[in-house]
């Protein structure tokens, strides 16, 4: 596979540089994780889920933290108290840690553990001061600083 050089990009762009460090780690060790299994799902224009397959595991073993634009999802499985010998074992027991990286603005609504599916509802939630606004032609800006530089 080869390695995509994100030089250019630094020296043309202010502010972007997580974006091109979240792309460089795209392709590292990260993106070879298969378990658990999961789903990510656009529910409507600014809402998602993630439902991930935990069989096994109940609510007191599962863990979802958020912190800065990181959502990471552990599950901790405590070991059987009986002893049980299987013949064939296709259920995983194991412990496990999936990370996700969010975009600005997007917040965690709510989590279910429902038949061994573990929901993650999001919603991005854009500030009124960031979304498209009309300006109309011809108006004057009045600011403190204007005001203050003209009465002077």
């Amino acid at each position: 596979m080869r390695h995509v050089d994100f030089s250019p990009l630094y020296r043309s762009t202010i502010g972007f540089d997580r974006l091109a460090q979240m792309l460089d780690s795209g392709t590292g060790v990260d993106a070879e994780i298969t378990y658990p299994p999961y789903n990510i799902e656009r529910l409507g224009e600014n809402s998602y889920r993630i439902s991930m397959a935990v069989a096994g595991f109940v609510e007191e073993e599962l863990k979802i933290e958020l912190k800065e634009q990181t959502l990471t999802v552990k599950g901790d499985k405590t070991p059987d108290a009986a002893e049980r010998r299987y013949l064939h074992r296709g259920i995983a027991a194991r412990s496990f840690e999936r990370r996700f990286q969010l975009a600005d603005h997007v917040e965690v609504t709510t989590a279910n553990l429902k038949d061994g599916l573990l929901d993650i509802d999001l919603v991005r939630s854009v500030p009124e001061r960031l979304k498209p606004r009309s300006v109309p032609i011809g108006s004057k800006a009045v600011t403190g600083h204007i005001e203050a530089s003209a009465a002077a």
